[in-house]
């Protein structure tokens, strides 16, 4: 069992007489005086030390009897950095309840899919998080309702549904537990939008610790985008001062059905606009965006592991809070690091949209110029090797790869672990480690995968005098440990390359 921050008490009372937003999400101070929970940066007066009681998360402070602080809306803090670091049971099993699998499967689906009994889950989740995985998906539908309440003008009876509530009873005593407010009360205090919405579409806010630098993750996201599937829109949304801002825009295929997502960074927050087929996969959509721009993420502990390498120090000075561009579909990324083996960009660009017109899901997008679903492992698994534009080494990889994702012998989603996913994609034919590692960076979240292969990770070490040949690399990279998918993105940073700018 991991011993999380909150048993460190002097730790905490420290972070909240400070009113540090870096430990936003890791932990919340549940205040015996009031009955209210908030996140460490609530900006009252910190009450005394001794009302001060510190829980692992929210659903631990709601089973607690508290309620959610009305300043600072701590159920609206950035998820814990522990479940993106992490690839053991309890890190795994929050990375599915976060995907909706609690709501959708139940507490043995959850169990099924990591391989564990239920008792066993349920144990080791209240053991560190103080709360069982009913009690978390309860919060997280807690804190979806409080979204549709204040973001739309749905009925409330829609906004429970669509939560993932049982019943409109069981909706509205949540509501009132976890935020001391009935439903209408929570829709009257919301602030109104002077934006003009778009019709169908939720405006949304993603929160994240400072800093973020959006250069390198958005500009990936643009530079690869797969045409179809991905565009990247200027004058998208709605930014600062109602200046137009331009957005990264793609399809999303979700557990009820489909959805398209445009997002744009801010200063303090990044901007989300989602429009759902159903409603009911709100809280997916989220948790997979967020994933995407790895927002989750601890910049100051990741940066400052990689300053004590005096040639990484000034990479990280210079543009501190570079994240990983990561996926919302795992096999999507397999199949797409397949096609990019050995190929520029554009090239590997060109490979996939063939792939997306010939076996995507149509979709309407009236907004922009989004036509298809990225293709399902199902569906590629039907496809005839001989209309791949590919080499035959290569047409034998992929039609290999979408064979065992299709038939489920390859789980790449927030179920895998790590290191037995990595080893089960080196024994595909065509599969080397720099596949296997761009996967596990962007695909499994991996935050220590390495690309000591990679040309533009030699060429960049190279030019800063680190040694280039893949094994003296890595025994140098063994410093960076465990952020080195980060130290992946300062050193491709040096590059020109377009994935390395946030677009006009």
């Amino acid at each position: 069992m991991q011993k999380g921050m909150h048993t460190d008490t002097e730790r905490c009372v420290r972070a909240v007489q400070s009113k540090d937003a870096r430990f936003d999400g890791w932990f919340f101070t549940a205040v015996l005086t009031t009955g209210i929970y908030c996140r460490p940066s609530c900006p009252v007066v910190p009450p005394k030390p001794e009302n001060m009681v510190f829980h692992p998360s929210a659903a631990a402070c709601q089973q607690a009897g508290f309620r959610a602080c009305k300043r600072c809306r701590p159920d609206t803090s950035p998820g814990s950095p522990e479940w993106n670091r992490r690839a053991d049971l309890v890190a795994r099993a929050m990375r599915l309840i976060a995907d909706g699998v609690v709501d959708r499967e139940g507490v043995p689906g959850l169990a099924a899919r990591l391989g564990y009994s239920t008792r066993q889950i349920e144990r080791q989740l209240l053991a560190e998080l103080g709360a069982g995985p009913l009690a978390l998906a309860r919060a997280q539908r807690a804190q979806t309702a409080r979204l549709l309440i204040e973001t739309t003008a749905l009925p409330m009876a829609q906004v429970a549904f669509a939560a993932g509530f049982s019943s409109i009873r069981t909706f509205n005593d949540t509501v009132r537990e976890v935020f001391a407010l009935s439903p209408s009360d929570l829709r009257a205090r919301a602030p109104r939008n002077a934006a003009r919405p778009t019709p169908g579409a939720l405006s949304l806010r993603l929160p994240f610790r400072a800093p973020l630098n959006p250069d390198n993750l958005f500009g990936h996201l643009a530079a690869t985008a797969v045409p179809g599937v991905e565009e990247w829109l200027p004058h998208c949304l709605e930014g600062a001062g109602g200046t137009p801002v331009g957005a990264y825009r793609r399809t999303l295929r979700l557990p009820y059905g489909h959805g398209v997502v445009a997002l744009a960074p801010q200063p303090d927050h990044i901007a989300c606009r989602l429009t759902l087929g159903d409603l009911r996969d709100l809280p997916v959509a989220i948790s997979r965006c967020r994933r995407l721009l790895d927002l989750d993420a601890d910049p100051v502990a990741v940066d400052d592991q990689l300053r004590t390498d005096p040639v990484l120090a000034p990479l990280v000075d210079k543009a501190p809070g570079r994240r990983v561009p990561r996926t919302v579909d795992e096999a999507e990324f397999a199949v797409r690091a397949v096609l990019g083996q050995q190929v520029s960009t554009a090239a590997a660009r060109t490979h996939a949209a063939r792939l997306v017109t010939a076996h995507g899901e149509p979709v309407d997008d009236p907004e922009g110029g989004l036509t298809h679903l990225f293709p399902s492992p199902e569906a590629l698994a039907a496809l005839d090797p001989g209309t791949l534009a590919l080499p035959r080494t290569r047409r034998t990889t992929l039609t290999t790869l979408v064979r065992h994702l299709a038939e489920g012998e390859l789980p790449l989603g927030a179920e895998s672990d790590w290191a037995q996913a990595r080893a089960r994609l080196l024994a595909l034919p065509g599969f080397g480690p720099w596949t296997a590692d761009v996967i596990a960076m962007r695909a499994l979240g991996d935050p220590d995968a390495f690309l000591p292969t990679d040309l533009g990770i030699r060429r960049a070490a190279r030019g800063l005098g680190l040694p280039s040949t893949p094994a003296a690399l890595t025994a140098r990279a063994a410093a960076w440990r465990p952020w080195r998918a980060y130290a992946v993105q300062y050193l491709w940073a040096t590059d020109s390359h377009p994935i390395n700018f946030l677009p006009a």
